[in-house]
């Protein structure tokens, strides 16, 4: 005879008692929680369309860099914090937005991260030039609302599908990383030049924004955790670990671990080209003679528009073509996903360090090395969150969403603007003020950013090692956050009821 398979019923496959029951069967048991496919992917897309903005709002400044610096009088060190007082903000409210993702209403921290970001986006457009402490304070708000997307999103989808279809869907929700990053760029620039005001680039996100904000409150359902994989959550009156729990369950993951350092070298090197790139191209442009210096708002630069492009064109095709790769080879490599993410990151660092050697020299070899280097970054955005949802219990995602978040801007995007900057202005005080120094300059804060995307490719290496293990034991029953005593004291318990029920 064959082993029966646990099914899902009123106690999860965990063994756990599930939240209120909401549905039941013909028998009058708890059945599982469902919804219709044309509802989930209803969902999805208003989560996609999100994730967009999301990101559109991440980069908007980078796009109107050159007119913020003019109008705030901002140098590039003291420019660089922008980014950090965001970052900083975000990796700050990550891991309290992780907290109450795992425990309370996701959609309602949802709403309340959008309202917060697009409220805190508007407001900075007018800001008088006077105040820029005030601006800085709004992107610390704007960084704040967006952690609670960043956290809780992904695992509202891992919900709402399992298997190949998760895969597919984190890939498109992923798209729109790179290209809301690229459309922020666009948008930024392309506003600022129409309208000659770099302020109005803030105000338009709004009124996308609340749309979004209506279909997120219409559209979007708020399913329980582990509801894709048949596995139950802890009721309110059930046994929940504490956030310390869940944190010493995950740093005891393995493959969490190395592949958050991974992402961690990922933001590390997004960050500082994200904000400092469109600059760096400009300059380099001004070096080569097809662009006039920049001595008065608005600086009409190309390099936001062509940047931005790149970003949306590289982004779209390395999500696609990782997610394809990642679902084909794990069907003959169970470690396909880490061993992904580790090529593409060794296979960046040379094309950086080409694109920006080259730049003096040949600005189309660098700008065609730069699109390579993006296109083998992107390839990692969904496989990455798809490695968590594997190698996590659903009950601690979003805490391990929060924690990597935190992880990664903590020691990557948070610092990797400022320190940019900081490297490119003590380089340049040291040398003749030229605009081939201030190139040259950037360029050489930029090679950091080699050294780290190789050590990225390298934690995920050691992921791979640790993959499958950390697999099994997340879809084991029993696995999770609670201490060994109390599982083997459940273990008893159960033990002891099954007999007494003996005749």
């Amino acid at each position: 005879m064959s082993a029966e398979q646990p099914q899902p019923g009123p106690e999860g496959l965990k063994g756990q008692t599930l939240g209120p029951c909401k549905h039941y069967g013909a028998s009058g048991q708890c059945a599982p929680w469902s919804l219709p496919r044309w509802r989930a992917r209803v969902a999805a897309a208003v989560l996609c369309y999100i994730n967009l903005l999301n990101y559109m709002n991440w980069f908007i400044i980078a796009g109107v860099l050159l007119d913020v610096q003019r109008s705030f009088q901002l140098s590039d060190s003291t420019a660089g914090l922008l980014q950090t007082v965001f970052i900083g903000c975000l990796l700050l409210s990550a891991p309290v937005f992780g907290y109450l993702g795992d425990r309370h209403s996701r959609k309602a921290t949802l709403i309340f991260g959008v309202l917060l970001w697009s409220g805190a986006g508007l407001s900075s457009s007018f800001i008088p030039c006077q105040y820029s402490w005030l601006f800085f304070l709004s992107r610390g708000a704007v960084g704040t609302g967006a952690a609670s997307y960043s956290t809780i999103a992904p695992t509202v989808l891992g919900d709402l599908f399992a298997g190949d279809q998760r895969t597919r869907v984190l890939a498109i929700f992923y798209i729109f990383i790179p290209v809301g990053s690229g459309l922020g760029y666009v948008l930024g620039s392309a506003v600022a030049e129409l309208t000659g005001n770099w302020h109005w680039a803030l105000r338009i996100l709004p009124c996308l924004e609340a749309v979004a904000l209506i279909l997120l409150i219409l559209l979007v359902p708020d399913p329980p955790r582990g509801a894709a994989e048949g596995q139950g959550t802890v009721a309110p009156g059930g046994p929940r670990s504490s956030w310390c729990e869940d944190v010493r369950y995950l740093g005891r993951n393995r493959s969490f671990v190395w592949s958050t350092l991974g992402v961690t070298a990922m933001a590390f090197v997004t960050g500082a080209l994200g904000f400092w790139a469109p600059k760096f191209l400009f300059e380099a442009r001004v070096v080569h003679g097809l662009q006039l210096p920049c001595l008065q708002e608005p600086c009409g630069s190309q390099d936001s528009l062509i940047f931005g492009a790149l970003t949306v064109v590289t982004g779209i095709t390395g999500v696609v073509l990782g997610a394809e790769a990642s679902r084909r080879y794990k069907k003959v490599n169970a470690r396909a996903e880490p061993l992904i993410c580790a090529s593409s990151l060794l296979a960046t660092a040379p094309c950086l360090y080409l694109a920006l050697v080259l730049a003096p020299t040949s600005l189309l070899a660098s700008y065609v090395f730069l699109a390579l280097g993006e296109l083998l970054l992107s390839c990692n955005w969904a496989v990455v969150t798809d490695i968590l949802l594997s190698v996590v219990v659903p009950r601690c995602r979003a805490t391990a969403g929060a924690l990597q978040i935190t992880v990664g801007h903590v020691l990557g995007d948070a610092g990797s603007p400022s320190l940019t900057g900081l490297i490119s202005g003590v380089l340049l005080a040291r040398r003749p003020d030229s605009y081939l120094q201030r190139l040259l300059s950037l360029q050489q804060s930029f090679l950091c950013c080699v050294f780290v995307i190789a050590l990225g490719g390298g934690c995920f290496l050691l992921a791979a090692q640790h993959l499958e293990g950390d697999q099994t034991r997340a879809q084991q029953p029993g696995t999770g956050t609670q201490d060994h005593k109390d599982v083997e004291s459940q273990h008893l318990l159960s033990g002891t009821s099954a007999s007494t029920e003996d005749p």
